[in-house]
C-alpha cells in the first residue's frame, strides 16, 4: 500500500506540471465574453497586442510566469461565461481536486488538429449501406495516455474519418477499424458515393482554411474493377505518368461534368466540380499499383493489407494532413492549410463579406525572387542577364582530409555516426522569413534580424581546418565575395568577425511563417516515436536501446514516422521545385512558379540555419572534448570513437547529465540518435578514396528532395 509521503509526492508532481490552456478559439471567445479588448489584456499581462493575437490564433503559447497568470484569468472567465450549451459549473468545495482542463474547454468553436488517436466511430448501419467491423481492427497505441486536453468529438460531417482504402470486392477500409460497403463500379460512381454517402473527410486545420477533401486509396484489384489499368507504364518519369485523354475513364469523368486538375489522371488524381456556395466537391484518389506511395517515404506500406494501409494513412492524416500526393506535396500543402492566404473581412462600405489577405501568410499571388535567390533557368535570371552569382545555401557534404587525421584518431577502433532528428524541422522553429517582395540595397549595414540575401566577403575568416567551414556546403573556405542568407552572415558575426555587406536583397515584411508547420510536424514526430516506445523520459542508454528496436515494435507506425520525416525534407525542398520535362527551355516559366509557395529564399533560410546549428554543435564538441568529425552529410556526423556507442565519446557532466551545447541524445527534433557504427579503418579507407563515410552510414538518405 502506498505511503502518505508517496501519495503527497505524486500530488505535488501533478501540481508542478505545466498548466493546460484551452484552444485558441476558446481563449478569444472568453475574452470577448468578458468585454475585454486585446490591448487591455496585453497591458494586464505586460505584453503586446500582437502577442495576445498570437495566443488567440494559435501562433504562439505563453511561457512562465505569464502562462500561469493567463491560465488563472481564463479559468475565472470560464466559470463566468461557459460555452453555449454548457451549464455553469457549481462552486466546487475547496477539498475537491480540480480537473486538469475545465469542461468548458473541451468543445472549441473551431476543430483543432489532434495528436491523439480518436475513439473508433462505427458507420451507421442502413439497409442500403451496412457498416461492419473490419476483419483486421486497428492496433491500439502502446503509449500511455498523455496528460493533454480532452479531444473534441469527431466532426459530425465526417463520421468515418479522412480516408478509406477500397479493395476489389467493394470493401472500403477506413480508420479506427471501420469498413463500409462501396457499390461503385465506375470512377464517377465512386466519386459521387464518396461525397454523398461515405461520411469521409476532415475538418480544416485553421479557422480560415478549408476542410480536407476525402481520400480514396485504390488497391490494384479496385483499380481494375473501376476500368483502370493495373499498372501505369510509359517512357515519361514516374511523376509525369498519367492516363491519355482518350482513355475511357477520362472520357467518362468529363461526360459526367467532373474535372481533373492539370496533372491529369495519374497516381494521385483529383476529381472535382466548381464549389457551389461554401460546399467543396472534390475527391482525391491514390492508386497503389501506380506507385502512389513511394517506397522511400512509405516503406512497406503499399504491400500491406488494406486495413493496415488505412491505419497507416489514417494516423498520418490525423497527425499531419490527409495526403494530397507525395510527402513533398503534402508538406507544402500543410504549410498553406495552417497559414491560409486569405480570410473573410467585412467591407465597411457595402457591409458584405469579402476575401482579404491573411496576415502572416504568403498571400494568393506568386512572387518572383531576387536574382541571386533564383535558379539559373529562372526567367528573372535569363531575361535580366544576371551574372552576379547565386545563393549556395545547401546541406553539408564534407569529409575531412586524411592528412588532418591525428595518430590518436587513427588508432581509435570505431567510427560512429550521429544523426540529428529532423534537423531541418528544428531549424524551422521560430524562423523569421520574408513575406514581401525583395528590395535591393547597396553598401547596407548588416542586420541579423532582417531576412534576405547578402553579398559579403567571408574568405578572410580563419577557422580550424579540422572542422568544415560553416559558410559553404562542401566545407571549403570561401574564396571571395559570395551571396549568403542572413543566418550564415549572422553566424560569422557570432564567431567574432566583422562583416561588411557589399550588396543585399532584403524584405521589409517578415514573420515566422513556418511556426505552425513546425509545431504540428514536431508533435506528430514526437508522438509517433512515443507510440513506438521512444519517449522523452528515457535516459541515454535506454533511448539508444529503444531506438534500436522501434521499427520492430510496430511496422505500421514506423512507416508513419518515415513519412513524417519525408514530409519535412520534401516540403522544404519543394519550396524551390525545379522545372521538369525534357521539353523545358531556360527562361520559360514552369508550373511551380505560379504558386505563392515557390519561395527559394525560405528554403535557403531553413538550410542555412540548419547548417549553422550543425557547425555550432561541432565547434562546441571540439571545445568540450577535443573531438573533430571525420565527415558530415546533411544532418549526419561521423566521429572516431573508442567504443561502438555514442556514450563512449559524448560529453557528460560529473552529475551524469549531458553537457549543453554539444550533441545530445533524445527523440526531440534537433537532438541526436545513433545512425551507424563501422570500423575506423573502413572510414579512413573511404576518406582516402574521396568518399564520405556519412553517406555510407546513412545508406543514401535523400537530402531535401525537391519533391514530385
Amino acid at each position: 500500500m502506498a505511503t502518505e509521503e508517496e501519495l503527497f509526492a505524486n500530488i505535488d508532481a501533478l501540481l508542478e506540471e505545466e498548466p493546460q490552456l484551452p484552444p485558441p478559439a476558446e481563449r478569444a471567445r472568453l475574452r470577448e465574453a468578458a468585454g475585454i479588448t486585446q490591448a487591455r489584456l496585453a497591458t494586464a499581462l505586460k505584453s503586446t497586442v500582437q502577442t495576445v493575437k498570437n495566443y488567440e490564433n494559435g501562433r504562439s503559447e505563453p511561457k512562465p510566469p505569464r502562462l500561469e497568470a493567463y491560465q488563472r484569468l481564463l479559468r475565472g472567465w470560464a466559470a463566468k461565461y461557459p460555452a453555449p450549451g454548457t451549464p455553469a459549473a457549481a462552486p466546487a468545495a475547496p477539498a475537491v481536486p480540480q480537473p486538469e482542463v475545465p469542461e468548458t474547454f473541451t468543445g472549441p468553436a473551431i476543430p483543432e488538429p489532434q495528436t491523439e488517436t480518436a475513439a473508433p466511430v462505427q458507420a451507421p448501419a442502413t439497409p442500403e449501406r451496412p457498416a461492419r467491423p473490419a476483419a483486421r481492427p486497428a492496433a491500439t497505441s502502446r503509449r500511455p495516455a498523455a496528460k493533454k486536453a480532452a479531444a473534441p468529438a469527431t466532426d459530425p460531417r465526417f463520421p468515418h474519418g479522412p480516408l478509406a482504402v477500397l479493395d476489389g470486392d467493394g470493401s472500403a477500409y477506413g480508420t479506427d477499424g471501420i469498413m463500409l460497403d462501396c457499390p461503385a463500379t465506375t470512377v464517377v460512381e465512386l466519386v459521387e458515393w464518396t461525397l454523398r454517402e461515405s461520411g469521409l473527410g476532415a475538418p480544416k486545420l485553421n479557422r480560415y482554411g478549408k476542410d480536407s477533401d476525402p481520400l480514396i486509396v485504390l488497391t490494384a484489384a479496385a483499380a481494375v474493377k473501376l476500368g483502370l489499368p493495373e499498372r501505369l507504364e510509359g517512357h515519361e518519369q514516374r511523376r509525369s505518368l498519367r492516363l491519355p485523354e482518350d482513355h475511357p475513364v477520362v472520357k467518362q469523368v468529363a461526360k459526367a461534368k467532373w474535372q481533373l486538375t492539370q496533372r491529369g489522371f495519374g497516381p494521385w488524381a483529383r476529381i472535382y466540380r466548381k464549389a457551389q456556395g461554401r460546399d467543396r466537391q472534390c475527391v482525391q484518389l491514390a492508386i497503389l499499383s501506380w506507385d502512389a506511395l513511394d517506397e522511400r517515404s512509405w516503406p512497406g506500406v503499399a504491400e500491406m493489407e488494406p486495413a493496415d494501409i488505412a491505419r497507416v494513412l489514417g494516423v498520418y492524416a490525423q497527425r499531419v494532413i490527409t495526403p494530397r500526393g507525395s510527402t513533398a506535396v503534402s508538406g507544402l500543402e500543410l504549410m498553406t492549410a495552417l497559414r491560409p492566404p486569405t480570410k473573410p473581412e467585412r467591407d465597411e462600405e457595402t457591409g458584405n463579406w469579402v476575401s482579404s489577405y491573411n496576415p502572416g501568410s504568403l498571400g494568393t499571388e506568386p512572387m518572383d525572387p531576387a536574382p541571386p535567390e533564383a535558379t539559373p533557368e529562372h526567367p528573372v535570371v535569363v531575361q535580366s542577364g544576371w551574372t552576379g552569382g547565386f545563393l549556395n545555401e545547401e546541406a553539408y557534404q564534407w569529409v575531412r582530409s586524411v592528412d588532418l587525421l591525428s595518430d590518436e584518431e587513427c588508432l581509435r577502433p570505431f567510427a560512429v555516426g550521429l544523426d540529428l532528428n529532423t534537423a531541418f524541422l528544428a531549424a524551422a522553429a521560430r524562423l523569421v522569413v520574408g513575406l514581401s517582395a525583395p528590395d535591393h540595397f547597396h553598401n547596407v549595414k548588416f542586420n541579423p534580424k532582417i531576412p534576405g540575401s547578402w553579398l559579403v566577403d567571408l574568405s578572410g575568416i580563419e577557422l580550424d581546418p579540422r572542422l568544415p567551414s560553416p559558410f559553404t556546403p562542401d566545407g571549403s573556405r570561401p574564396t571571395g565575395p559570395a551571396w549568403y542568407q542572413t543566418h550564415t552572415v549572422a553566424y560569422a558575426q557570432e564567431l567574432g568577425y566583422d562583416v561588411h555587406p557589399i550588396e543585399a536583397y532584403l524584405r521589409r515584411e517578415t514573420g515566422a511563417y513556418l511556426d505552425p508547420w513546425h509545431d504540428r510536424l514536431k508533435n506528430a514526430y514526437v508522438d509517433t516515436l512515443a507510440d513506438l516506445g521512444v519517449t522523452k523520459d528515457l535516459d541515454d542508454r535506454a533511448f539508444l536501446a529503444a531506438m534500436e528496436q522501434h521499427k520492430q515494435v510496430d511496422p505500421a507506425l514506423a512507416a508513419v514516422l518515415s513519412a513524417i520525416k519525408a514530409t519535412v525534407k520534401g516540403g522544404v525542398g519543394k519550396l524551390r521545385e525545379r522545372p521538369q520535362g525534357k521539353h523545358y527551355k531556360d527562361g520559360e516559366r514552369w508550373p511551380a512558379l505560379e504558386r505563392p509557395t515557390w519561395r527559394p529564399d525560405i528554403r535557403a533560410a531553413v538550410i542555412s540555419k540548419a547548417r549553422v546549428n550543425m557547425h555550432r554543435k561541432l565547434n562546441n564538441m571540439a571545445k568540450m572534448t577535443g573531438l573533430y568529425p571525420l565527415a558530415v552529410l546533411s544532418d549526419c556526423v561521423v566521429y572516431p570513437s573508442p567504443g561502438a556507442s555514442p556514450l563512449d565519446f559524448l560529453p557528460y557532466a560529473a552529475s551524469g547529465k549531458p553537457q549543453p551545447g554539444g550533441f545530445r541524445l533524445g527523440p526531440t527534433p534537433g537532438l541526436a540518435k545513433l545512425e551507424g557504427v563501422q570500423e575506423m579503418a573502413w572510414a579512413v579507407d573511404l576518406m582516402e578514396k574521396g568518399l564520405n563515410p556519412a553517406r555510407h552510414i546513412k545508406g543514401g538518405d535523400a537530402v531535401l528532395d525537391e519533391g514530385e
